[in-house]
């Protein structure tokens, strides 16, 4: 079988080790709290679920070495983490710099970083989440020239050379979640491809073989910020398709969104799959958009339409992304519950695993 780069985004809010973290969950075991206090919000609704693998802290290197093993032994060979910069410092780093990179065996995956880039708001805080408030942000997510060059300059020495960071053609890769918060906090989007370019030529500069920009789609259709870019993928279904219906009903519009974004743009397109969706576990009301029937075999499905759309793109990078590692308040997570068990990961294994 041919080798494929199969990568999970993780969402690294599972440890009670970020002091900012406590307005969002006062327990001080982070979102751990929202999962633990989940509830039905409908007669049938698959809530509460619960880790098999208990509430353990994610940035403990010791938790990272056992979730390695379970990655890598499934096939998940690569981590994408979402990663935050808030109010002149960075935001839930620690399950990566205290979790990943202090793992014994954190050569058995390759991880990379999605710049999380959009506002924080009190969606976070369940007790706010069907309040007004829920949409204030607590920290904006735009930052300008001079707080950029900080960033990307924090990420080369922090990062980019470590022996795991993902690569292609040896460029490390980074992905951009919000082009509209890049742009709005460089002044314009001229600005900030001007900021981009001068990204790149900072990591030559730094000894590496340049950059490979990645950008996270909302959209179907065309971007005019593309030419700043060496590939796309998707985040989440939600973003681009109807995720209240059946699991089976939605694969064959993702898949031909897949194929849209891969005819209309001139960089290459990811093929990207979620396991679902449902965000109920963050309110305390019933959140329209859940995802029903989204089980291992169909999740299965959907993967094995993921590795046609790679094998018949040869001359591209033979990636796909997958959301994710660990949104369990999303409801969408390969982690086993005591729903499924492993069935995600065995998923991922019969699809991927040579």
């Amino acid at each position: 079988m041919k080798k494929f780069d199969v990568a999970a985004f993780v969402w690294p809010s599972y440890t009670g080790r970020e002091p900012r973290a406590l307005q969002f969950w006062p327990e001080g075991i982070g979102e751990w709290q929202t999962v633990l206090a989940a509830k039905p919000a409908y007669p049938g609704h698959p809530w509460p679920r619960r880790p098999l693998w208990g509430c353990c802290d994610e940035a403990d290197p010791r938790v990272m070495e056992m979730q390695i093993d379970a990655a890598a032994d499934h096939g998940v060979n690569v981590l994408i983490y979402d990663w935050y910069w808030y109010d002149r410092r960075p935001f839930l780093e620690q399950c990566l710099n205290d979790g990943f990179l202090r793992a014994r065996n954190n050569h058995r995956v390759k991880f990379y970083l999605m710049w999380a880039n959009h506002d924080a708001e009190y969606l976070w805080d369940k007790r706010l989440s069907n309040h007004k408030a829920n949409r204030t942000p607590v920290w904006l997510g735009a930052v300008d020239r001079r707080e950029f060059e900080t960033v990307a300059r924090r990420l080369i020495a922090n990062y980019f050379q470590h022996p795991s960071y993902y690569t292609v053609d040896g460029k490390p890769v980074f992905m951009v979640y919000d082009w509209a918060n890049i742009a709005g906090g460089l002044g314009g989007d001229a600005a900030a491809r001007d900021a981009l370019a001068w990204f790149r030529a900072e990591c030559v500069r730094a000894g590496l073989p340049g950059l490979h920009l990645q950008l996270a789609a909302h959209w179907v259709g065309a971007c005019a910020c593309l030419d700043c870019f060496d590939s796309l993928t998707h985040y989440q279904f939600v973003h681009f398709t109807n995720i209240d219906r059946d699991y089976a009903d939605l694969v064959p519009d993702v898949e031909r969104v897949w194929d849209a974004m891969s005819a209309k743009h001139a960089i290459p397109y990811f093929a990207h799959v979620s396991v679902g969706w449902d965000n109920n576990p963050r309110h305390t009301k019933f959140m329209p958009g859940v995802t029903k029937n989204n089980t291992p075999a169909a999740f299965k499905a959907a993967l094995l339409r993921a590795r046609a759309f790679a094998e018949a793109r040869p001359g591209q990078v033979p990636l796909i992304t997958i959301n994710s590692w660990n949104e369990w308040t999303e409801g969408s997570y390969l982690q086993p519950d005591d729903l499924h068990g492993y069935g995600y990961l065995e998923a991922v294994r019969e699809v991927f695993s040579q």
